[in-house]
């Protein structure tokens, strides 16, 4: 499939696919609050709607953003994990957690404090290293129908 792009500058191209305001927020819940199925963004304080919800779904795996299989054990749950390229976006989910830390929390008079903000702060490149080694350890990346794959974090 072609995609269209509204012109050649690679923040607007990026825009283009993660501008609209539910796609950063599923892959945040993905991320660090560990959604893996539909129900569980359903459950979240973010109060999807469900229509919107599988539109959006669909849309992050169109662009290999996520991909969605089936639990081994209920055929019936789906299961929606990032990508590579989807994990590669944690840097931009830990800026925007400290930029609206610094900018938003005076405007938004609910936002709740979180002392993983004080640790994103203090080591960004630790954080993310740490949130993206996580994830994949949590998700089975690197394990194949006969075990883990040796060396899977180049060590």
């Amino acid at each position: 499939m072609e995609y269209k792009f509204r012109c050649e500058c690679p923040i607007t191209s990026a825009l283009d696919i993660l501008g609209d305001k539910w796609i950063l927020v599923i892959i945040k819940l993905m991320l660090i609050q560990e959604k893996k199925t539909f129900k569980d963004f359903i459950e979240s304080d973010e109060a999807i709607a469900t229509n919107i919800l599988s539109s959006k779904l669909k849309y992050l795996e169109e662009f290999g953003i996520i991909t969605k299989t089936q639990f081994p054990d209920n055929k019936k749950t789906n299961l929606y994990l990032l990508t590579e390229k989807g994990l590669a976006l944690t840097p931009i989910i830990v800026e925007l957690s400290i930029w609206s830390d610094e900018n938003v929390r005076g405007l938004n008079k609910i936002m709740k404090e979180s002392p993983e903000i004080e640790i994103m702060k203090s080591d960004k490149a630790a954080f993310i290293k740490m949130k993206q080694e996580n994830y994949k350890m949590k998700n089975g990346f690197g394990v194949t129908r006969s075990g883990p794959i040796k060396d899977v974090y180049g060590s």
